[in-house]
């Protein structure tokens, strides 16, 4: 194989599990048709919380997936990202069809097993140190995900799990682009995960005041770029992407979904959790995909944006935006689909990638819903309350995450 950074690479796989749907046809056709994931938190007694709501995963049976021996053995975000990895390979193909010793994983989870590591400390606080699972920390380490899915499948190549906060499942995924690219593997699994609903993970967000605390508002609590938007809404899940070189992939004869183009990865180095006023990360990471994709404002098609629901997000990403295509940018559609999924953290950019796939695949742009007032300084084309037919070429996926971690992915309709 070349060692020539001008390696193409192609996605060839998707899968993904999130609160509109267990699998990618259901996701995207809840997404397309507004249907949202997020309602009352029914994992545990939210009654006393400052936010009620999440976007739980729904109706998963893990042994579906996976022997009960081992799912006891994992935590809950490594069950979805098995789930999702099994459909994104079955969809491409590849099982049995790649050398496992340039077969990687790159599958990134922001938080953890965190549902592991507050049960077993209850475990310690009530009965002692004798009583904590021998698993506790296998089960509890973020980089598991990839652990287990390169068991399962027997992938030696590249692999670890990059922790980036909100900003990891859109890391994995460039990351992956640049292993293949410059020859250390043919074929990469990468993506995102998280299991994060979880007593202490909520309460610690509700401190923060990081959430919506518009339990009235129900499932149109999360409303991207709107004014009154008051905070995000957590929710779980996976997004899980067959990544291969493009000569791996037609030596084989797959069916190419998209060309990953362009990623970039930028830090703020300003505040904590907030997003650096001038939006200069922000701004550096969509041009730093874009001149990887050889590519200026005019080929951008559509930016499936992080959009979070936040103040301070969603003004900032509309402005970095604005910095990067100047005037094209108020032609270029932009949406939010955590408005229907809510924010799933590490497996964000995972499943915003699976989504940023389909819309090429299918000519078709989710939009941004519960958008009801605009907002002086969000002024470009959000896509309000409807899906939109429209000629994909090229997509933008953007991801931000707390400690000022800015992540870009480019994908782009596959030419020969």
């Amino acid at each position: 194989m070349s060692n020539e950074l001008s390696n193409r690479v192609v996605i060839t796989g998707l899968g993904t599990i999130n609160s509109v749907g267990n699998n990618v046809n259901e996701s995207w056709q809840n997404l397309l048709d507004g249907k949202s994931g997020i309602d009352l938190i029914t994992k545990f007694d939210a009654s006393e919380y400052r936010t009620k709501l999440a976007g739980e995963v729904k109706n998963f049976s893990v042994k579906d997936h996976m022997d009960m021996k081992e799912a006891k053995r994992l935590d809950p975000f490594c069950h979805y990202a098995i789930a999702a990895a099994a459909e994104a390979i079955d969809m491409a193909g590849i099982e049995g069809k790649y050398d496992p010793e340039r077969t990687g994983v790159f599958v990134s989870s922001g938080i953890g097993g965190i549902l592991t590591l507050e049960a077993q400390n209850d475990k310690l606080r009530k009965s002692g140190p004798n009583k904590v699972s021998p698993f506790l920390i296998p089960m509890m380490i973020s980089d598991m995900s990839s652990g287990a899915i390169s068991i399962r499948y027997n992938c030696k190549g590249p692999n670890f799990s990059i922790v980036s906060a909100c900003a990891s499942g859109g890391h994995s995924i460039g990351e992956a682009m640049w292993a293949i690219k410059r020859g250390d593997a043919d074929v990469m699994i990468a993506g995102g995960t998280e299991a994060c609903i979880s007593p202490i993970g909520m309460a610690g967000f509700c401190a923060m005041k990081a959430m919506s605390p518009s339990t009235d508002l129900g499932s149109k609590a999360s409303r991207p770029f709107d004014k009154n938007r008051d905070g995000f809404i957590c929710a779980e899940g996976a997004g899980i992407l067959v990544i291969e070189s493009l000569e791996h992939a037609q030596a084989r004869g797959a069916n190419i979904l998209a060309e990953l183009v362009g990623y970039g990865a930028t830090g703020d180095a300003y505040h904590i959790t907030s997003p650096a006023p001038d939006a200069n990360g922000a701004t550096r990471a969509i041009k730093m995909a874009m001149n990887h994709g050889g590519l200026d404002a005019n080929d951008i098609s559509y930016i499936n944006a992080h959009g979070t629901s936040t103040p301070m997000n969603d003004k900032f990403e509309t402005m970095a935006i604005k910095n990067v295509l100047g005037e094209q940018a108020y032609n270029v559609p932009v949406s939010s689909t955590k408005s229907l999924t809510g924010h799933a953290l590490g497996a964000a950019g995972g499943i915003e990638a699976v989504i940023s796939v389909k819309a090429i695949q299918d000519q078709k742009i989710p939009g941004t819903w519960n958008y009801e007032e605009p907002d002086e300084n969000c002024d470009l084309d959000y896509v309000p309350n409807q899906y939109r037919d429209v000629a994909v070429d090229t997509v933008l996926s953007l991801n931000f995450g707390f400690g000022g971690h800015n992540s870009v992915v480019a994908f782009k309709k596959f030419t020969a």
